[in-house]
């Protein structure tokens, strides 16, 4: 049969028998072990993924293998997660002093060192094989994978990026990504601001990547620049960019923007749904969360748990049991699957909010997996707010056999005794932290202003700024407290970081804007009260973030209904 024929015939195979059937033809007459169909016989292993040890066998039948036949069987260990195989076929292919005759394969191969491709790295270097822009884009890569768990590399990823000659978008994008992914999101942001000085064009990867870093950051005015240039640019997002530009409206509290984006997209899926949904009931629409689920399921979009979980939120803050109970059945006949913890966390909170602490203790005693110490972070909330000690004791105690280093638990029931004119089981309380070593969280808050952090912690004067802060909280505390009773004046007086944060802010803030602020830990009691009236008499939305939820402060009202 004429080698043409042959060569037609090999572009043409399909499936695995194809392969086996022409590769028997081969060996029929004696043309299996020759360089011009080894390469071939290995590319269609990969592309069918054939068993290694018939791959195998097809390179060992070869009389001399060339640099192809190696490089396509580096190709095939590839596209099968070999890495070991894969890499000690390339020490053989050293030891015959042959190279891949392809620069892409080197990604590959630095790929499957994993954590050691610095020791890679070192051996392109030494046979000059480290120049191209695939294999340093690659090298990019791997330096970022090692930094995951090495914060000492980024150091070192970052000084190859700086030494690179050609940086193509990837490069940038594994730098970026690197930085986003561990949480450094200061670098993230400059690295992006220093891509688009020099002219370079962000991708979609680019997009996830910074939009992500801002919303982590809490950098909003940035978030804000960043999602107007990408708007301007006028590229074609695709649906990931989409969710996260939401996600980071939803994160910064701008409801209004995120569910216009969500109203534009070209197509959604139910994660798409899901930022809209969940952000609502985060940020104390459950109305709105609720309305755009049915809408969801007009859509004919199947819902996930994920949106479950939201939906029941969403009927906590309401204090809508009928409808959770729905959601519940929802969950186990339409979506076939059984409630996990999340959702009876949401159910207990639902059944506090509500008051009916027993039946939410009944629900945990009687669920099917082991609490965990959400659920009883849950319960104790709802025992603080509606004074019920005697189950508030049952969940702390369950939680300090959980997590015995959280001090927000010991802090929780600490302020309920004192509530009750316990005191000696308060001191019992601080007692017991400092025997175990449990350290109280400094309680601090941030305002963003001219693109800095400000931040502030409980009786702070360190800013700048300190005079004219004070003497704001002056003028708020002598027209707040105005009509408030004696008793309660001192504990409103104080200054808590979010009050000094929320002076800061009106302070150097138009009138109208309105002021977001983040606290670390959750708002207590006093300053939520304050900040409720300061919103009113300001005429400002204060919006602010704790470790729990969000909280919109508009007319003296709050978003959460006074239930956190």
């Amino acid at each position: 049969m004429p080698q043409s024929h042959l060569s037609s015939i090999a572009s043409q195979l399909t499936t695995i028998n194809h392969l086996k059937q022409f590769h028997a033809h081969l060996v029929r007459h004696a043309l299996h072990d020759h360089n011009l169909w080894v390469p071939r016989l290995l590319a269609s292993c990969a592309r069918f993924h054939a068993p290694p040890p018939y791959a195998c066998r097809i390179l060992a039948s070869a009389r001399q293998p060339d640099a192809a036949a190696f490089t396509n069987m580096l190709r095939y260990y590839s596209k099968l997660g070999e890495n070991h195989e894969m890499l000690s076929l390339f020490q053989e292919m050293q030891n015959r002093s042959l190279k891949p005759d392809d620069p892409f394969v080197y990604p590959m191969l630095i790929k499957a060192t994993g954590k050691n491709g610095f020791l890679f790295h070192s051996c392109l270097i030494k046979t000059g094989h480290d120049r191209g822009k695939y294999i340093r884009n690659a090298l990019m890569n791997a330096y970022v994978v090692t930094g995951y768990s090495k914060v000492n590399n980024f150091d070192t990823a970052r000084s190859y990026f700086d030494r690179m000659p050609e940086k193509t978008v990837v490069s940038w994008n594994a730098m970026l990504s690197g930085y986003a992914q561990n949480g450094f999101t200061k670098e993230a942001l400059s690295l992006f601001q220093e891509m688009v000085s020099v002219g370079l064009s962000p991708n979609e990867t680019t997009w996830v990547n910074v939009i992500s870093s801002c919303s982590s950051h809490d950098d909003f005015e940035l978030a804000d620049s960043v999602l107007k240039m990408l708007g301007e640019m006028k590229i074609n997002t695709n649906i990931v960019t989409w969710n996260s530009m939401i996600s980071a409206y939803m994160r910064a509290g701008d409801l209004i923007s995120a569910r216009e984006l969500f109203d534009r997209m070209p197509e959604k899926d139910v994660v798409s749904w899901n930022s809209v949904i969940s952000g609502y009931a985060q940020n104390g629409q459950s109305l709105l969360a609720i309305e755009l689920f049915k809408e969801m399921i007009n859509e004919g979009v199947v819902p996930d748990e994920v949106t479950m979980v939201s939906v029941i939120s969403a009927c906590g803050h309401l204090g809508a049991l009928e409808l959770g109970d729905w959601v519940m059945g929802f969950i186990t006949t339409k979506l076939s699957v059984s409630p996990d913890i999340d959702h009876y966390v949401c159910i207990v909170d639902l059944l506090g909010r509500m008051g009916k602490l027993d039946e939410a203790k009944k629900i945990i005693e009687e669920m099917p997996m082991d609490p965990h110490a959400e659920i009883y972070g849950s319960l104790l909330n709802a025992s603080r707010i509606h004074k019920r000690l005697d189950l508030g004791e049952f969940c702390a105690n369950k939680l300090f056999e959980l997590e015995p280093e959280n001090s927000g638990n010991y802090i929780l029931l600490s302020n309920m005794y004192a509530y009750a004119g316990k005191w000696k089981n308060v001191d019992k309380i601080r007692r017991s932290m400092k025997t175990r070593g449990v350290m109280k969280t400094t309680g601090w808050s941030w305002v963003e202003h001219g693109g800095k952090m400000h931040k502030f912690i409980v009786g702070d004067r360190s800013h700048e700024q300190t005079a004219e802060i004070y003497g704001k909280l002056a003028d708020i505390n002598s027209s707040v407290l105005r009509d408030v009773e004696d008793e309660e004046k001192e504990e409103m007086v104080g200054t808590h970081s979010e009050k000094l944060a929320v002076a800061f802010g009106l302070l150097v803030s138009g009138p109208g804007c309105v002021i977001r602020v983040v606290k670390n830990i959750r708002i207590c009691l006093d300053c939520h009260v304050a900040i409720k009236m300061v919103s009113k008499l300001e005429g400002r939305e204060i919006i602010m973030r704790d470790n729990n939820r969000f909280h919109h402060f508009k007319d003296n009202v709050c978003s959460c209904g006074d239930y956190w």
